[in-house]
């Protein structure tokens, strides 16, 4: 088991296993990496993934960039230990033709972004995307049983913050006689093309926990599922929050294979060329020099 020294005990594994994306989404914080770096291969992914999973991490998800752009992510999801959930987040232009094929070799359900139902707004939001093909992406998912959809959709003043309802009720929408898709809305982090946009997402917390059916605390990061009669919303606020950092269990794995400590820190400990003992017990070191970054 692997225990920082806060107490917090890692059951999430993040390996990206990308940097290159097919979009320009502009509050894009690629997984906390900067240039793109050597990409791992397909049998080091799973030799890293096969690593956690001997030090009881639980649950996978595979991530980028765009993890679609891989032309072996089939490969690689088959390759993977028997996780009790292996997940994936997609911006979901690739998914149509991927869903039925990502299902068989293994993978149980996915995360799309989708931070908008405008044409117009999504082509500004991810410079140039074509929302049709995210919209097709997510129909094949849902028929692919890639369930509990999760949609991620980044509040951002200005932009989408008018369409929550609207994109609750979407999502709901698929639910008819079971949940196949989530609402989850995302606090953004500002970059230098994003500052103007932010508004925290804890504004809509009254109106869900006003007409909520219930409400569920989740062990990751102590977030709040709210089950409304429009659907289910789950809220993730990480910035200037101490209570979701005291309860993250999740360590991240970049592209090139580096443990990064924190994805708001620059703090890495490279573990790509390692194997075996000594690959276990670097995953140890790295444990013990996480702590939360609000604290």
């Amino acid at each position: 088991m692997l225990t920082d020294p806060f107490g917090r005990t890692i059951k999430n594994l993040r390996i990206a296993v990308t940097n290159r994306c097919n979009l320009n989404c502009i509050y894009c914080h690629r997984e906390g990496e900067s240039d793109p770096g050597t990409e791992m291969s397909a049998e080091r992914i799973a030799e890293i993934a096969k690593a956690f999973y001997e030090l009881g991490i639980k649950k996978l998800k595979l991530t980028g960039g765009e993890p679609l752009l891989r032309k072996d992510i089939c490969e690689i999801i088959s390759m993977m230990p028997d996780f009790e959930e292996i997940s994936l987040t997609t911006n979901g232009i690739l998914l149509s033709d991927l869903a039925f094929d990502l299902k068989e070799s293994g993978l149980d359900r996915v995360n799309i972004s989708l931070d908008t139902l405008d044409a117009e707004t999504f082509r500004f939001i991810t410079g140039g995307g074509e929302l049709s093909r995210v919209l097709e992406g997510l129909r094949m998912a849902v028929e692919a049983k890639l369930t509990p959809i999760k949609l991620n959709m980044v509040l951002m003043s200005g932009l989408n913050e008018s369409e929550v309802r609207k994109m609750l009720e979407f999502a709901n929408s698929f639910n008819e006689n079971e949940t196949n898709v989530i609402l989850q809305l995302i606090e953004l982090i500002p970059n230098s093309r994003t500052g103007k946009f932010y508004l925290d997402p804890t504004i809509f917390e009254k109106d869900f926990e006003r007409v909520a059916k219930a409400v569920k605390i989740r062990d990751m990061h102590r977030r709040k599922q709210f089950i409304t009669p429009f659907g289910v919303v789950e809220i993730v606020k990480p910035l200037d929050n101490t209570e979701f950092c005291m309860h993250c269990n999740r360590i991240r794995i970049t592209s090139d294979g580096r443990i990064k400590l924190c994805l708001m820190s620059d703090e890495t400990v490279d573990i790509s060329e390692l194997s075996g003992d000594e690959l276990k017990k670097a995953i140890f070191e790295a444990v013990k020099r996480r702590k939360p970054f609000f604290i």
